[in-house]
């Protein structure tokens, strides 16, 4: 009842923002397009501009448009990405800002790039406040298209034309996220940052699209979320090889966040209880710390299928970036070079996939392939671990969506879950053996692509 009292009174003030700017917004319309007509550039306006009742403010969903109008609700009450400035008022964040040498985190270029929607005074057609990840975040600027948006006959390729974001493909949808959550030039969390406290910037488009409060409605094609998570592996594979080259380039190198955490921060044992010294270092000396490539782990299984000319010539690219990374003799132009070699390799592969098909059939092989890479996958360290269980579990839900429940296979993914949980105390040899009972439920529960 609390839970729903709290819902009811951010909603009834969602309500009262949206009558107030329905009176005024006709007005604000008119001179943000006008703004846009004067510069030929759509322009910032501001998450309130989308608060009316009868655009995007509603408090229940409607089934009659082609949205649900109440995606500002949505996000004021529910979404995290509305809670991402307030966060920088955090005591958690204050310490980092003592840390870091910032003196108000809230205030700080540095933070407020990906904490709300920042931009430049001249890219504003209006003023309006820091009130998050808002709208424009994501949707692009929204001068030139707030008011054809709203007429009879516009269409998102009408919109897109005229400046709006195109989310809907999972390229560009999965770029627009891994801006933040991977980094750009700009908008940067290295390990500086990490140790004063930031989280380490671990990202799947799927199952994060997943576990954000739906203001879209669900995609016709039953296996698009196994179409996310393929694209978006790709994409943040690209951008991560994009980034070890911008880092090589930069005045301090290494940078210790283009690595895996895990190869250091993880809980010491006696040597004769060490699963990594067992398991030796492949294709790099013992004490070097490997370069995170956990985005090819499992994207190289799908890659395979799809183009296995261009994934071999990857797989040969990957090894000579993994080797030369985790190679304090070798040099910067050295490492950013092959980087770029295997980032251009991979935007090529992305571009395929993002025209692939996806299917039962295709989704049944995917479960069936992953799981039997138990052994190489669970060596890769924990973050390859998390990408494998949050590959498998995208995939099945769409599997189950169409072809009913398995519930030993569901019990034996969320037990990968449990494997995950603590990553500091990972465990190759458990999660491994955990893999061997996911791909024995998926032979006995009858799963075939057959």
């Amino acid at each position: 009842m609390a839970e729903a009292r709290v819902w009811h009174k951010a909603v009834f003030e969602v309500l009262l923002a949206g009558t107030f700017l329905s009176c005024l917004l006709n007005p604000l319309m008119g001179s943000a397009q006008a703004a846009a007509k004067a510069t030929g550039v759509s322009k910032y306006v501001g998450p309130g501009s989308c608060a009316a009742s009868a655009c995007h403010g509603g408090v229940q969903p409607r089934s009659v448009s082609s949205v649900l109008q109440n995606e500002y609700s949505t996000w004021v009450v529910r979404d995290a990405h509305f809670k991402a400035y307030r966060n920088l008022e955090s005591p958690v964040a204050q310490r980092m800002g003592r840390l870091l040498g910032i003196d108000n985190p809230a205030a700080s270029p540095k933070c407020i790039a990906c904490h709300s929607l920042s931009v430049a005074p001249q890219e504003k057609a209006r003023d309006f406040d820091l009130e998050g990840v808002s709208c424009e975040s994501c949707h692009g600027p929204a001068s030139a298209w707030l008011v054809p948006h709203t007429l009879k006959g516009s269409t998102t390729q009408k919109s897109v034309a005229l400046g709006m974001f195109d989310i809907r493909d999972p390229a560009r949808r999965s770029e627009k996220c891994l801006a933040c959550h991977l980094g750009t030039a700009e908008k940067n969390v290295d390990h500086r940052m990490i140790a004063a406290g930031h989280p380490d910037l671990v990202f799947e488009l799927d199952s994060y699209s997943a576990i954000e409060p739906a203001h879209w409605k669900p995609a016709a094609d039953p296996y698009h979320d196994l179409r996310l998570w393929a694209v978006g592996q790709a994409i943040q594979l690209r951008e991560s090889l994009e980034k070890l080259a911008r880092h090589t380039q930069s005045g301090s190198w290494p940078e210790f966040s283009d690595y895996d955490c895990f190869s250091c921060h993880h809980s010491l044992t006696k040597p004769e209880g060490s699963w990594r010294q067992e398991r030796g270092y492949e294709h790099r000396a013992p004490g070097s710390p490997p370069w995170e490539s956990a985005h090819f782990t499992v994207f190289r299984i799908l890659a395979k299928e799809v183009d296995p000319a261009a994934t071999r010539q990857l797989e040969t690219q990957m090894q000579r970036v993994y080797e030369a990374a985790s190679d304090w003799n070798s040099s910067r132009s050295d490492v950013g070079e092959k980087a770029l070699a295997a980032s251009e390799t991979t935007n090529r592969l992305g571009a395929e996939i993002n025209q692939a098909s996806f299917d039962q059939t295709r989704a049944v092989g995917l479960l069936q392939a992953i799981s039997a890479k138990a052994e190489a996958i669970a060596n890769q360290d924990t973050r390859s671990a998390e990408q494998a269980t949050m590959a498998l579990d995208t995939i099945f839900l769409c599997y189950e969506k169409q072809a009913g429940s398995h519930p030993a296979v569901r019990a034996a993914i969320d037990a990968l879950f449990q494997e995950v949980n603590n990553p500091s105390a990972y465990s190759a040899p458990r999660f491994s053996a955990q893999m061997r009972k996911l791909s024995a439920a998926i032979r006995d529960s009858g799963i075939s692509a057959h």
